[in-house]
């Protein structure tokens, strides 16, 4: 035995996939391959795939002919096996020595960087309509960053210990929570995806995970991997079911240890009102730790360089066709700068290309499926029948082959404007143009708007307007920018999370995460009992 130490990891590089490299290659290969396979997914619950009798179809959100394989909605029974299964192992993987929990998900990592790379990247191109690069920074580092900083965290999580006094040995023994952990996790990040069960799987739980029924193709992935790896079953069981049956069979289970989710601001909500209405049913008080949406903001002052502006706009945006939760969706732009923005913005917006992810040249791709599609068309319809607003640039959609928008740029004369309150969650940017000199009013307008405070960021060269914006704006963002765009946060260098209604802020990729699927205990041992119940001020 020994004091097992993890190396500090580091994150892992992004690869470039110019025309003629090697990677790029080896990708096109493997979306080949995934093209000409219709994968047949089951649910996993303890090791074992389950089948239905009610089979769902999955397709490229980009080509709707193009059918990737199927998965099954699982109803109460089979949620119920995934608690059971879930509950089953606890007791075996919660007395693992935390080294060889950890070598499982170091494993998984190196698995995921290496022969897993092109395969993950063209399941998360073809099931999620992401470009290359999306699908990189996403699917592979960003979920490899997950598993190896997590089990760092976890190892200095141990590391924190109380100090002794005389004859007197104090210790913490971080135990994992009682019961099971639920794990519910979005469509638009494979990492989210991956984090979202295995960070409580790291300290010691067992889970019971629900993907989106949109992305169930990757999700597949990730559990091959895991299993590859050698996680013990029944430690993360997938199930895909319905929100009605998940809400009976789980969220009132007695044995309910914590929620971990990420996903609709009304779902949560919902989540945590089942939890409150049963909170005497359980045998602990859950953890609830959830990241829900956002309405992220990119603030100028009249200092800022028009071409970083812009570009931030553009990228923060519509990359990933809008569909993050840190993307920008609002924009606050002085009267002076507006016309070289606008100018410039309009410039990149008629450049960009859209369509299918196999061509490498499309910056936009499609979003994600039909109920998507159609709430973001009626913002843009919204917005084109309105007097207090105008749509610049894009505006136009089609559904026939893909579900593609164009990526839209609306500017309002309003700064309470629907479109600057509301989470769209697509390819939609709402301006509000202000007096250079209702700079500092414009900043509480934007702290006030949005009942959102995930991310956002300050544009200036005037160190005094940064300081003065991140003054009045310090509770409108978890992830605060300064000359950048609100997206991209990286493992172990911007701890992810926001506060208000988008979620609990416990910073996804931090130790601030992992430490809430533990539940210490102080030990206490005495060297030298006393041996008499007198005190010396008895005497």
């Amino acid at each position: 035995m020994g004091n097992y130490r993890i190396p500090f990891p580091g994150n892992e590089p992004v690869w470039g996939y110019a025309p003629g490299s090697p990677e790029r290659e080896n990708l096109i290969k493997a979306i080949a391959e995934l093209k000409k396979t219709r994968i047949d997914i089951p649910m996993v619950i303890g090791g074992k795939e389950v089948r239905t009798g009610n089979p769902i179809k999955i397709t490229a959100p980009h080509n709707h002919a193009l059918e990737l394989g199927q998965s099954y909605q699982g109803g109460k029974n089979e949620v119920q096996m995934a608690v059971e299964a879930a509950l089953k192992a606890k007791k075996e993987w919660a007395e693992f020595p935390w080294e060889d929990r950890a070598a499982i998900f170091l494993k998984a990592a190196d698995l995921l960087a290496g022969p897993y790379r092109y395969i993950m990247n063209a399941a998360t191109m073809l099931g999620h309509s992401k470009n290359v690069f999306q699908a990189e920074i996403d699917a592979v580092c960003e979920l490899v960053d997950f598993f190896r900083y997590n089990t760092y965290f976890t190892q200095v999580i141990y590391d924190i210990q109380p100090d002794n006094a005389k004859n007197i040995w104090d210790r913490l023994d971080y135990r994992p929570l009682e019961g099971f952990v639920f794990a519910v996790t979005p469509f638009n990040f494979v990492s989210i995806g991956g984090n979202l069960p295995t960070a409580p799987a790291i300290m010691g739980n067992t889970v019971v995970w629900k993907p989106a029924s949109s992305v169930v193709y990757t999700a597949h992935f990730i559990m091959r991997i895991l299993k590859e790896a050698g996680l013990p079953d029944g430690v993360i069981n997938l199930v895909t079911a319905r929100g009605a049956d998940v809400g009976e069979m789980i969220l009132k289970n007695e044995n309910l240890a914590g929620i971990h989710f990420t996903g609709s601001t009304a779902v949560f909500q919902t989540m945590w009102r089942t939890v409150g209405e049963n909170i005497a049913r359980y045998k602990t008080y859950p953890r609830i730790v959830g990241e829900t949406g956002g309405k992220d903001f990119i603030f100028v002052h009249n200092s800022a360089d028009v071409d970083e502006v812009a570009t931030a706009i553009t990228r923060g945006a519509f990359e990933y066709q809008g569909q993050k939760c840190s993307a920008a969706s609002r924009a606050y732009i002085p009267k002076s700068l507006w016309p070289k923005v606008k100018e410039r913005v309009l410039l990149d917006l008629k450049q960009i290309k859209m369509g299918d992810v196999e061509d490498f040249s499309n910056f936009v791709n499609a979003v994600i499926d039909k109920s998507a599609y159609e709430t973001i068309v009626e913002y843009i319809e919204y917005a084109k029948k309105s007097s207090e607003a105008e749509i610049i640039s894009g505006g136009k959609y089609d559904s026939s082959k893909g579900y593609f928008i164009e990526p839209t740029v609306v500017v309002t004369t309003n700064p309470h404007f629907r479109l600057m309150e509301e989470e769209i969650f697509g390819p939609v940017m709402t301006i509000f143009v202000y007096e250079d000199s209702e700079f500092e009013k414009t900043l509480d307008i934007c702290d006030k708007t949005s009942p959102y405070a995930l991310t956002g960021a300050i544009f200036s060269k005037d160190r005094s307007a940064v300081i003065k914006a991140m003054r009045v704006l310090r509770n409108a963002a978890g992830n605060f920018y300064i000359n950048d765009k609100p997206t991209g946060a990286v493992v172990g260098q911007q701890p992810f999370g926001g506060s208000r209604a988008s979620g609990t802020n416990d910073k996804a990729g931090s130790l601030l995460n992992m430490i809430r699927w533990t539940s210490p205990r102080a030990i206490k041992e005495n060297f030298v009992p006393p041996k008499d119940y007198r005190y010396p001020f008895m005497g």
